[in-house]
């Protein structure tokens, strides 16, 4: 009895020594300053409202009803998404079975024999044996190794559907920027082609006033060249609209085709981003949060790594309704029983035990760094796409004042020209400048649209 009681007292202390096995996964502190990672969304954004602009649908974001379509298409048809999506039904599958663990298993190896004795009559009966064993085995979670066990799938789960939505975030980004890229170059052709217009038309007055007026020969060739130059560069775009077309295609899992889209100048997004609270616009990002459960899941391995140094109990027990009886055969058949418990203690495992908790601990540690890196990471992009879409913003005002002023400079220089007091480097120069500073004003509207984008997605949208 007092034996008993010292085995008693002992596994008490033991469990007791043990409470932190069962510990819950909790986030460690951030040694990041995510207000100062988060500095432009302070000066550009609303981070008052817990509401960021991340939790807006994609269809409330995205209004263009051709593109809506094509954002559907790719969430339905992409490969990356179809194998996220198997990743996290196996990984239901593996907590389902995880959670099954904490049960009894049970098994059923039914038998029969016939045997007979080979007498020189050869009149022996046969002898029938037959049994119908079930045998039962719990191991019984003590110390929390199945709990580690199951915690850990529920993160390992947690964190293959941020993958999920990390996946389905980038088709719709990914389909968002190559529709307004067609559209930047749908644009950008009609301004070459209405360049192309109006530098045939400059061709067509220098001969002319080559004939009427005795112009020189090089004023002639070198209008000409601006016209062809501004030919080859509708040439260049027209071939990059189709590679264009032809990426998006693939991305919305379609053979290589023509695109129907809208104009740049119809697109709506987005103006005033609210983008909440710094740590929760953060953690909320699909791969900032797997990050973070890929933490949780290495917190769990530590438990389990530590856990199997603790003693292991399990019940057995053995049922079988038989008529072989050692070496009797009984008719009619009897049910025999039996049960056995046993707890077993690592005492000497060359070091294996020891030497994997040590690797896991190491894992967990990489693990943190990991999720604070991601932590930098998003907020530093967070940054970029807001002080992307602010600058885009005042520098495509700047732009359309240019275009308003070098229009007028080239009438102006036009009219010179064609009153004689003006040479038509000039007329070159003025029509040269137009043509950039309105292909740049496209590029300041396509990289204005393209931080909204980038900024929709750098808060984890397109959850919805």
């Amino acid at each position: 009895m007092k034996i008993l009681n010292i085995i008693t007292i002992g596994l008490v202390a033991v469990l007791m020594g043990s409470c932190g096995l069962y510990s819950k996964y909790e986030r460690p502190e951030v040694k990041v300053n995510t207000s100062a990672a988060m500095r432009d969304a302070e000066l550009y954004a609303n981070t008052t409202d817990s509401l960021g602009f991340g939790d807006v649908a994609w269809r409330e974001v995205f209004t263009d009803p051709q593109l809506q379509q094509l954002i559907q298409a790719g969430l339905d048809n992409n490969l990356d998404i179809y194998k996220a999506v198997a990743s996290v039904k196996q990984m239901e599958e593996a907590l389902r079975c995880a959670r099954l663990a904490f049960l009894p298993s049970l098994a059923l190896a039914p038998n029969g024999s016939l045997s007979k004795v080979l007498t020189g009559d050869y009149k022996s009966d046969w002898s029938k044996s037959y049994a119908l064993p079930i045998s039962a085995s719990w191991t019984i979670d003590i110390f929390g190794n199945i709990l580690a066990q199951k915690r850990n799938a529920e993160a390992t789960l947690a964190m293959t559907k941020d993958y999920e939505q990390a996946a389905r975030s980038g088709v719709i980004c990914g389909v968002a920027n190559s529709y307004y890229t067609l559209l930047m170059l749908d644009r950008q052709l009609e301004i070459l082609a209405e360049m192309e217009k109006l530098t045939k038309e400059t061709w067509e007055m220098m001969k002319l006033q080559k004939d009427l007026r005795g112009a020189r020969e090089t004023s002639v060739v070198s209008a000409q060249a601006a016209f062809l130059k501004v030919q080859a560069q509708a040439v260049d775009m027209r071939r990059q609209v189709r590679e264009v077309e032809n990426a998006l295609s693939l991305l919305v899992g379609r053979e290589a085709q023509a695109i129907s889209r809208g104009k740049l100048a119809d697109q709506t997004l987005p103006s005033e981003f609210s983008t909440g609270y710094p740590l929760r616009i953060l953690s909320i990002r699909p791969d900032v949060h797997a990050k973070e459960m890929n933490l949780a899941a290495c917190f769990y391995d530590v438990q389990k790594a530590r856990s199997s140094m603790y003693p292991s109990l399990t019940i057995s027990a053995n049922g079988s309704y038989t008529n072989s009886l050692g070496s009797m055969i009984a008719n009619p058949a009897q049910l025999i029983a039996n049960f056995v418990g046993s707890l077993a203690q690592p005492i000497f495992s060359n070091g294996r035990l020891t030497a994997q908790l040590r690797i896991e601990k190491i894992d967990y540690e990489v693990a943190e760094k990991e999720w604070i890196h991601s932590i930098l990471n998003a907020g530093a992009e967070i940054s970029n796409s807001l002080v992307e879409y602010h600058s885009a913003n005042e520098k495509g005002a700047l732009d359309r004042q240019q275009v308003e002023v070098l229009k007028r400079s080239v009438d102006y220089t036009l009219n010179l020209f064609k009153m004689g007091t003006s040479s038509y480097l000039e007329v070159l120069t003025a029509q040269s400048s137009l043509l950039n500073a309105e292909i740049s004003q496209v590029t300041d509207d396509f990289n204005k649209m393209q931080a909204v984008v980038n900024l929709y997605s750098a808060l984890g949208g397109g959850r919805y």
